[in-house]
């Protein structure tokens, strides 16, 4: 049972691994040994609130697919538990940033005094400009 929230959580039928082989360095061990796990969690048919999957699906990230298929690969540690437990911590954190909801911006403009501000900022610095050129009549 997967935990997402005080009253949303996933049942372990619903998530399906499979141990595959590790990409990288790894030595003889790398050959021999499938200690990578793919986690798949299919978003359509799960028992997780309409809310959580709408959002899942409207998400642009590369991990689910056009069926609504979550597929993340796990292979950082060398034990099949490890990296089980790295995909889950991956898949909750996923489900998890769905539920938060982003505040509305507020669009705002410059205050009188902020303007003024920057146009006497702009004034001063034409006029250190300015007595930088050369000086005609001098020649």
């Amino acid at each position: 049972m997967l935990q997402i929230s005080a009253n949303v959580s996933l049942p372990d039928s619903e998530i399906v691994f499979s141990a595959i082989r590790a990409q990288g360095a790894g030595g003889q061990n790398v050959n021999k040994v499938s200690s990578a796990m793919h986690l798949r969690f299919d978003v359509v048919n799960s028992s997780l609130p309409d809310f959580y999957k709408t959002r899942l699906l409207k998400l642009k990230d590369k991990r689910i697919n056009k069926e609504g298929v979550v597929i993340i690969k796990a292979q950082r540690h060398r034990t099949q538990d490890k990296n089980r437990v790295e995909a889950l911590e991956r898949l909750q954190d996923l489900i998890k940033s769905v539920a938060i909801v982003q505040k509305k911006r507020i669009a705002t403009k410059p205050g009188r005094s902020a303007k003024s501000k920057r146009m006497d900022e702009k004034t001063k610095r034409g006029i250190d400009k300015q007595l930088r050129r050369k000086v005609s009549g001098y020649d």
